[in-house]
C-alpha cells in the first residue's frame, strides 16, 4: 500500500492539470471575446477563476440559496461579469464556438440554484449580469427601460425618484434580479390590481442562440410571448425589459394582524379563502403561516391602494371577521410599503433599496401550489399538525383574482389566471451546521404530498419561478420532450407545447439549457 505522502505527486499532477485546463478555457474564451467584441478591452479583469481570491465571494454574493453554494456543489470554471450588451453577445458566440456550457445569473434567487450550479455534467461557466444595472425611467411616457442585472428594489427606487404616484407590479423581495424574475411571470402586492409583471412589459432586448441582439420587433411575437413567463434560461439571455409604469395613490395603507389557533385562526382562514380573491381589486391580503412556540400563527399582511378610512369600510363589509381596527392600519407612501413588505425597520430610508443584493442568506428548500377551491376545515387541521412538526417552516398564501381573472391561460406562458384563488409558497429554511437538513427537506416534501387533494390537479400546478427539481432533472446535454413534459405541464399547462415549438425554431441546438429548460424537438 502506498503511504499518504506517496500520493502527493499524483495529487499535484491532478491539480496542475485542473488549473491548466481552467486557464486554457479562460484564455480561449478571452481570445474569442477580443475577436467578437472590443479588441482592446481588458476582458481578463471581468473574469474570476477559482484561483482568484474573489471567486468565492463573487459567486456567493449573487447566489441566494446556500444549500447550492456548499463546497461539494459543482463550481463553474470561471465567472464572466460583462459590462456591456456586446460583451454578453460575444459570450454567447464564444461559448457556442468553444463548446463551453454556460449558466446565466441575474439575481441568484432561483430556488434550485440552476443559474450558478450545473448538474448536467462537464465544464460550465457563469455569465453574471451583476454589472448590467442601468435603469432609465421616463415618467412622461409611463415607461422605463431596465437592465437585467438590476434588482426589484433598485427599479422601485428609481421610479420613486421621478414620481411618488408611479410604481411597478413585481415581487415583494427587493433583492430579486429583475431579468430572471420577470421571465417567470412575477407577482407581488399589486397583482390583483395590475396583474403580473409580464402583463406590464412592452418590449425587451435579448441575445439569441446565434449571438444576435433582438428587440420585440426583431424577435417576433412568438418569442416575445415565450420570454414573458416561459422561465429563464431556455430562449436567450435577457438584457433589457421595457416596462409600463402603473399609477399608485399618494397614500396607501398597510396592516399586519396576527391570529393564533386559540384565536380562531382555522375558521378565519376558511373565510379568507372566500374573501381575498374577490374583494376590492385595490386590496391584497396575503397570509403567512408559521409555528410559534406550541401553536400556529397566521399573519394577515395587506396592502390597500388608498386611505385607511376607505379600507375600513371595505373590511367592515367584506371581511369583518378579521376585526381590523384603525390603529392596525398604517398610512404611508407606495415606496415605503415596499420597505414594509420586505421587513425593513420602520423609518428606514428608501435608499436602502439601492443596496441591491440581499445580505441575509440561508439554506432552504421551496415548493408551490395553486388553489382553485377552498380548503376545508379538516384539510387545514391536517396542515396544522404538519406545520407543528417543523420549527423553521413558513407557508405563504397570496390571493389572485381581480385583474388576474381578465387573462386567459394562453395570453402568456404563465397559465394560472382566471379561477385561481391563490398561490401557496412552502419554505423550510435552516442554518449552517444544522444536522437536520435532510429532515427539513423531508418535511416540505411530506407537506406537499399531503396537500394533493386540496390543490389544482390535471396537472397539479407549480410556479416556474419556484423551481422544484423534485419534479425531474435533466442530467444530460439534451432533454427529451417526454422527460421535460413532467415539469413542463406542471409549470405551463398546455402552453408547454407552444413553448417547445418556439424553442425548436429559435434554439434547435439547445444552446440555452439547464436541468429544467424547455427542450427543442429532434430535428
Amino acid at each position: 500500500m502506498l503511504s499518504p505522502i506517496s500520493h502527493l505527486p499524483f495529487v499535484v499532477l491532478i491539480l496542475s492539470v485542473s488549473v491548466a485546463t481552467s486557464a486554457t478555457h479562460q484564455e480561449s474564451f478571452v481570445q474569442c471575446l477580443n475577436l467578437n467584441s472590443d479588441k482592446t478591452f481588458p476582458f481578463n479583469s471581468l473574469i474570476y477563476t477559482p484561483n482568484n481570491p474573489s471567486f468565492t465571494s463573487v459567486l456567493d454574493s449573487s447566489g441566494q440559496n446556500r444549500r447550492l453554494l456548499v463546497s461539494s456543489a459543482p463550481k463553474p470554471k470561471f465567472i464572466f461579469t460583462p459590462t456591456r450588451d456586446s460583451h454578453v453577445q460575444a459570450a454567447v458566440i464564444c461559448s457556442k464556438k468553444l463548446g463551453i456550457h454556460f449558466r446565466v445569473l441575474s439575481g441568484g434567487h432561483d430556488f434550485e440554484g440552476i443559474s450558478y450550479v450545473s448538474e448536467i455534467g462537464g465544464v460550465f461557466i457563469v455569465i453574471d449580469l451583476i454589472k448590467l444595472r442601468e435603469i432609465n425611467v421616463d415618467i412622461k411616457s409611463n415607461t422605463a427601460w431596465v437592465e437585467a442585472g438590476a434588482t426589484n428594489g433598485e427599479v422601485y427606487y428609481r421610479i420613486y425618484e421621478k414620481s411618488s404616484v408611479h410604481g411597478f407590479p413585481a415581487g415583494v423581495c427587493t433583492s430579486l434580479g429583475i431579468g430572471g424574475h420577470i421571465t417567470g411571470g412575477a407577482y407581488g402586492t399589486m397583482v390583483r390590481k395590475y396583474g403580473l409583471a409580464v402583463d406590464n412589459v412592452l418590449d425587451a432586448k435579448i441575445v439569441d442562440a446565434n449571438g444576435r441582439i433582438l428587440d420585440r420587433e426583431a424577435m417576433g411575437e412568438d418569442l416575445f410571448w415565450a420570454i414573458r413567463g416561459g422561465g429563464g434560461g431556455s430562449f436567450g439571455i435577457l438584457l433589457w425589459w421595457k416596462i409600463k409604469l402603473v399609477p399608485v395613490p399618494s397614500t396607501v395603507t398597510v396592516f399586519t394582524v396576527n391570529k393564533t389557533l386559540e384565536e380562531g385562526a382555522t375558521k378565519l382562514l376558511q373565510r379568507w379563502q372566500e374573501v381575498a380573491p374577490y374583494v376590492d381589486h385595490n386590496l391584497f391580503i396575503r397570509v403567512l403561516i408559521q409555528r410559534t412556540q406550541k401553536t400556529i400563527t397566521t399573519l394577515y399582511n395587506a396592502l390597500f391602494l388608498g386611505e385607511a378610512r376607505e379600507l375600513l369600510k371595505i373590511m367592515k363589509t367584506s371581511f369583518p371577521e378579521l376585526g381590523l381596527r384603525r390603529n392596525d392600519c398604517l398610512e404611508t407612501s407606495w415606496i415605503k410599503s415596499v420597505l414594509y413588505f420586505s421587513n425593513f425597520p420602520s423609518g428606514t430610508n428608501p435608499e436602502v433599496l439601492l443596496r441591491g443584493k440581499s445580505l441575509v442568506k440561508t439554506f432552504f428548500k421551496g415548493k408551490s401550489d395553486f388553489v382553485r377551491e377552498p380548503i376545508p376545515e379538516t384539510g387545514l387541521e391536517g396542515l396544522w399538525q404538519r406545520v407543528l412538526e417543523d420549527d423553521s417552516s413558513l407557508i405563504i398564501w397570496s390571493p389572485y383574482g381581480g385583474s388576474m381573472n381578465q387573462f386567459s391561460e394562453s395570453d402568456t406562458p404563465f397559465p394560472y389566471r382566471n379561477g385561481t384563488r391563490f398561490i401557496i409558497l412552502y419554505l423550510s429554511a435552516w442554518q449552517e451546521g444544522d444536522k437536520n437538513a435532510a429532515k427539513h427537506i423531508d418535511w416540505i416534501r411530506n407537506v406537499h404530498n399531503y396537500m394533493v387533494p386540496y390543490v389544482s390537479s390535471f396537472p397539479r400546478g407549480q410556479y416556474v419561478n419556484y423551481r422544484d427539481l423534485d419534479l425531474g432533472v435533466n442530467t444530460k446535454n439534451s432533454t427529451s420532450y417526454r422527460e421535460a413534459s413532467v415539469w413542463g405541464y406542471r409549470y405551463f399547462k398546455n402552453n408547454f407545447d407552444r413553448l417547445v415549438k418556439i424553442k425548436t425554431k429559435v434554439d434547435p441546438q439547445n444552446v440555452f439549457r439547464h436541468e429544467q429548460s424547455v427542450p427543442p424537438l429532434p430535428v
